[in-house]
């Protein structure tokens, strides 16, 4: 097989891709149109979390194809109340929306919140969010992101989104006014550079917004689904939020995610929201066999093994190149480097033959690490090997 890129025309440039077809994955591995394999620590930017075709999700998927695929959001159907009432009792929350992307799902909690505030507070719309967040790519969740530039790619931009800096509680209180409606933001900030909120302070933003009367969102779309080493990343910092949003991981590679609010903060009236695919049974059949394997006994505590092995792994490679050190938490890592040559290590490691592998520089100074949360410890010492190799290659 070869890569025919005249025909690979037809579809809309957006980004810069390498000239090379996917074609099969198991697992940790990918491979492409040549037959050459890539050991994957991107795995779709954190939502392949259970790797490429797992065994469970394709049965599930192929049950539930012969079954009843989509039989329209305006009637329910078993899987996605099965997925549903999961959610709710593995969560401090009792209602879920589900929805086919992370975006759509903080879209749906800016909607929400805009709702409760219209109810609860005046007619309150503004949420605070953070510098340097990424909440997705629609007009709303754009205008929410912290991300560099993004103010004056599609002006103007949807109003009522501050933007306060993670870590600093008192940048977050001068914000505050009475239009505001809630303070929304990312546990880790994944391309913001893998940077983890405090214990400290995410026990300050819950105190404050609980004294100011106003909401607290949590964005998990991809913190969420044991990518942390717990279910969810608010159960590390001892917090009951009022909405999170799940994406990524929840559905493991198919469109899905979900938008969930504790009775109080569940005001939407009949009309307010809805989708044509939302919580269609295909998706969320796929949804219930991911969760049922992230809540299996033992899986957790594995994920938190591999975390610790990439992380000390990594650390040993930062002190073997006078690099700044690593940060993260569970199986979201970063690598800091002390030079800006990200982009040429994910290019030679994706180049390495016989085998290559697959990174990801968010920032030209660091490494992001998004394996499957059931890579094995021989994964994570090959990756680290191959980092090694390729470092030394690029700096040479």
């Amino acid at each position: 097989m070869t890569f025919n890129a005249q025909a690979a025309q037809a579809l809309m440039e957006i980004t810069s891709r390498p000239d090379l077809t996917f074609v099969k994955g198991e697992g940790s591995w990918l491979e492409d149109h040549t037959g050459k394999r890539y050991l994957d620590v991107i795995q779709g930017w954190a939502v392949n979390c259970l790797g490429h075709c797992p065994t469970e999700m394709v049965e599930a998927i192929n049950a539930q194809a012969r079954l009843l695929i989509n039989p329209s959001p305006a009637f329910y159907n078993q899987p996605s109340i099965d997925l549903a009432n999961r959610l709710v009792e593995a969560s401090v929350f009792d209602r879920v929306f589900f929805a086919n992307s992370g975006a759509e799902a903080n879209e749906g909690a800016i909607k929400l919140a805009r709702k409760w505030g219209q109810k609860m507070r005046a007619g309150a719309y503004k949420i605070i969010t953070m510098d340097h967040s990424f909440h997705g790519r629609t007009i709303a969740t754009m205008s929410a992101s912290g991300k560099e530039g993004w103010d004056k790619k599609f002006p103007p931009q949807v109003d009522g989104f501050p933007k306060a800096d993670i870590n600093d509680i008192e940048s977050v209180r001068a914000l505050i006014d009475d239009q505001t409606v809630a303070v929304m933001l990312e546990p880790v900030q994944g391309e913001g550079g893998v940077i983890p909120a405090t214990q400290e302070f995410m026990q300050e933003l819950r105190a404050l917004t609980t004294e100011k009367g106003i909401l607290l969102i949590v964005d998990e779309v991809q913190t969420g689904m044991g990518r942390c080493g717990t279910m969810f990343a608010y159960q590390h910092y001892n917090i009951v939020p009022d909405i999170m949003t799940l994406g990524k991981g929840i559905g493991s590679g198919v469109p899905l995610a979900a938008l969930l609010a504790t009775e109080a903060v569940s005001v939407f009236e009949h009309g307010d929201q809805g989708g044509t695919y939302n919580g269609n049974p295909l998706m969320t059949a796929a949804g219930v066999a991911v969760f049922d394997v992230l809540n299996a006994p033992g899986f957790m505590q594995s994920v938190n093994q591999r975390a610790q092995e990439l992380s000390e792994g990594l650390l040993a490679l930062s002190a073997k190149w006078g690099m700044q050190g690593e940060r993260g938490v569970g199986l979201l890592r970063a690598l800091m480097l002390d030079r800006d040559d990200g982009n040429e290590i994910v290019q030679a490691a994706r180049d390495r033959a016989p085998e290559g592998m697959l990174l990801n520089a968010p920032r030209p100074n660091l490494l992001r690490f998004m394996p499957a949360l059931n890579i094995t410890a021989e994964e994570v010492q090959t990756m680290l090997q191959w980092l090694d190799e390729v470092i030394t290659q690029v700096r040479k």
